[in-house]
């Protein structure tokens, strides 16, 4: 299907709203078909561009939707990506404010810092060249679509349903690490809450990684040196619960670390 401007841009301006309120929203597939995956990604362009256009500043590219637990919690069956802005960084060991989010979840992931652009060959050895250094992060996932009931192509135009990330402090380089073996414990107030492995992700982190960069040229973006990569999550997502604080380890990474504060107002 060939989907209007006028289309696109009213599945825009009802999440660009969402986002703006916060308040949850209608799902934008009665929009856009529910198979359109380019019609999502226009619409994900057009939420790019008002962010730009607000003063916003993007420094990297999330992975959605590669760990088969988070595909059937939200009952998808492909990646996805979004673009992250810098003002969703929350600093390694902060507070983050749950006022302006809607119905977030958390999920660990691998986070790489590239050292190289991305935008021709893709082989394996040019991946893990270009993945530079890798971190331990976590993902602060939300979505503007009332009760998370969502379609590929609504969290797609949605962002990826992002939020806020947060990198952890340690960071090894990325060219001889066994990403696939490694393994992950999330905590919630010292409570394991969900655990997983790099083989989890694609298969394996780099596996993500070269589907974000492929997806990127076809978009005509390549990834950048320089760019923030979150990979995916390692093991299923959990609703945060205000209050509480989390951490990630992520076994010959490292670790990584977010509280949330309660909510005020009642909402």
């Amino acid at each position: 299907m060939t989907l209007s401007t006028t289309g696109l841009r009213t599945a825009a301006d009802r999440l660009i709203a969402a986002a703006a309120g916060p308040l949850q929203c209608d799902p934008v597939r009665d929009i856009l078909s529910g198979t359109d995956i380019a019609a999502a990604y226009a619409v994900q362009r057009l939420l790019t561009d008002d962010s730009l256009a607000r003063g916003r500043t993007i420094v990297g590219h999330k992975i959605g939707l590669t760990s088969p637990a988070v595909q059937h919690q939200l009952g998808v069956d492909q990646p996805d990506s979004g673009v992250l802005f810098a003002d969703m960084r929350v600093a390694n060991g902060a507070v983050a404010e749950t006022n302006t989010l809607l119905q977030p979840k958390i999920e660990a992931e691998i986070a790489f810092i590239l050292a190289e652009d991305l935008d021709g060959d893709l082989s394996e050895s040019r991946i893990r060249a270009a993945a530079g250094i890798a971190m331990p992060a976590i993902e602060i996932v939300d979505s503007r679509v009332r009760d998370w009931s969502i379609s590929i192509v609504d969290t797609i135009a949605d962002n990826g349903s992002s939020a806020l990330f947060v990198l952890g402090s340690n960071a090894v380089a990325a060219d001889d690490l066994d990403f696939a073996a490694r393994t992950m414990q999330l905590t919630q107030d010292g409570i394991a809450v969900s655990t997983g492995r790099g083989s989890d992700c694609l298969g394996d982190p780099l596996n993500a990684l070269r589907w974000l960069a492929r997806r990127a040229i076809e978009n005509g973006s390549p990834l950048r040196a320089g760019h923030i990569v979150l990979s995916g999550a390692l093991g299923p997502m959990v609703p945060v619960r205000p209050g509480s604080a989390y951490a990630a380890l992520i076994d010959q990474i490292g670790s990584v670390e977010v509280s949330f504060a309660p909510v005020i107002g009642g909402r």
